[in-house]
């Protein structure tokens, strides 16, 4: 047994992948250091000569931040109602927040938080299918309204761009868009050509005609459940706008509470090239220490002063990570520590295998 339980693991009882990480949180660490101490004299400067931070635009931040979650929660009932399933805003507030908190803490948080918001939208009574559809139609909307607001700052800046990211994110919503839409309006002709292509492939396979028909006839029905109209998309991007503007505005009032007042291209520059570092780096929890290391040289190019430039990027990853992630997770233990059971009209058969699992013998 210690045989095997050594070859498992390396020396130290450590991962490689937890070596990694380790190391690339001390490179961080080191380049924030670094910074911090390039960056100290100018910091201390700027603090002797405004005395305090401006405490009514901290205060807007956290209101900012408060509303950028509001909206995104937005975005998923909007989509459920379109699928006929209502929700009450303050699960759905409650739900954004603990996966917010467990997508930023996290390892693998992303996969973790996808798989726990799925659950969740389960037990509020989602099939299988819509819970699946809302996750996929979010993550869409989202990426579009980031992609443009990357192109709009590049465009102000009077940076010469090619918009085939911003068209590849708006034109896969609106496919996703519009084939929802189609499947929805002609049930019949999809249920036609659906039957016909599985007798297909299990002739292909030499089973018999119907074998899996009745079961893809039900996943093709909760699809049709899907009644997403145009205004219901618009409806769910403009939240989705809002979540990331709102977001944007609370780096804004992190800034004016420094006294520095970044240019509008600048500020939409900075902010994409942040939430871009965070995605192409996941090891780390919230991109802690990639974000602050690209905002504050994007800031100062922008015409902001390198010391006001870190203290704004500082009170701004205080907000809208460490005290929306500390939410988070205080209504995730109050809330959803012991998890409701999935509503019993939509279980899907792994979940009843897992019901009859875990009753008691008789």
């Amino acid at each position: 047994m210690a045989t095997q339980s050594s070859e498992r693991t390396p020396a130290h009882g450590r991962t490689p992948v937890q070596l990694l990480r380790r190391a690339a949180l001390v490179v961080v660490v080191a380049i924030l250091a670094v910074e911090a101490w390039y960056v100290a004299p100018e910091v201390r400067h700027y603090w002797q000569a405004t005395k305090n931070v401006r405490w009514l635009w901290v205060g807007a931040c956290v209101l900012a931040a408060a509303v950028s979650m509001e909206s995104f929660s937005q975005v998923q009932r909007t989509l459920f109602a379109s699928a006929g399933v209502r929700v009450a805003s303050w699960r759905s507030a409650a739900e954004i927040y603990a996966a917010n908190s467990i997508s930023c803490s996290l390892p693998a948080g992303q996969v973790l938080a996808t798989t726990f918001a799925y659950r969740q939208t389960r037990r509020w009574g989602a099939t299988p299918i819509i819970a699946s559809w809302q996750i996929v139609m979010s993550g869409l909307i989202k990426g579009a309204g980031l992609a443009l607001i990357g192109f709009v700052g590049a465009f102000l800046a009077g940076v010469k761009t090619t918009p085939f990211s911003l068209i590849f994110m708006v034109g896969g919503f609106l496919a996703f868009l519009v084939l929802a839409q189609f499947i929805a309006s002609r049930p019949d002709d999809i249920n036609a050509l659906s039957s016909k292509a599985v007798a297909l492939v299990n002739r292909l396979r030499k089973r018999p005609p119907e074998e899996g028909l009745a079961r893809w006839q039900q996943l093709l029905g909760q699809t049709q459940a899907v009644r997403l109209s145009r205004m219901d998309g618009l409806k769910a991007f403009a939240w989705s706008m809002t979540n990331w503007t709102s977001d944007i505005a609370c780096l804004a009032f992190a800034c004016y509470a420094t006294d520095a007042h970044p240019s509008l291209p600048g500020l939409l520059t900075a902010y994409w090239l942040g939430k871009t570092a965070a995605v192409a780096v996941p090891l780390l929890p919230g991109g802690l220490g990639v974000v602050e290391v690209v905002l504050v040289p994007a800031l100062t190019g922008s015409g902001v002063p390198s010391g006001a430039a870190f203290s704004a990027v500082v009170i701004y990853r205080l907000v809208s990570f460490l005290l929306v992630t500390a939410i988070g997770w205080v209504i995730f233990f109050l809330l959803f520590r012991k998890s409701d059971p999935i509503h019993p009209k939509n279980r899907d058969e792994f979940d009843e295998e897992r019901f009859e699992a875990q009753q008691p013998p008789r």
